[in-house]
């Protein structure tokens, strides 16, 4: 019977490696303000685009903005 005591103990180690792992992943996703985010919002800007979080009938999405919101730009007519 020493098999579910060997089971349990690699259960064990195999979640100590991986648990690090995850709580620093999980950490950089959960912070306010990313790296990134002002990047994105400038590219928007370069763009000639606004963040926002619904483009309106006549805006098509151009990018993605920070904080889940879309980078809209009006659409030009055709000529």
């Amino acid at each position: 019977m020493k098999y579910p005591d060997l089971y349990r103990s690699f259960l064990v180690i195999s979640a100590m490696g991986t648990l690090p792992f995850l709580f620093a992943v999980f950490f950089l996703l959960a912070q306010a303000d990313s790296v990134g985010a002002g990047l994105l919002d400038e590219k928007c800007r370069q763009s000639q685009g606004r963040c926002l979080n619904k483009c309106q009938i006549n805006e098509e999405l151009v990018a993605l903005c920070s904080k889940f919101q879309k980078c809209c730009r009006l659409m030009e007519p055709c000529q």
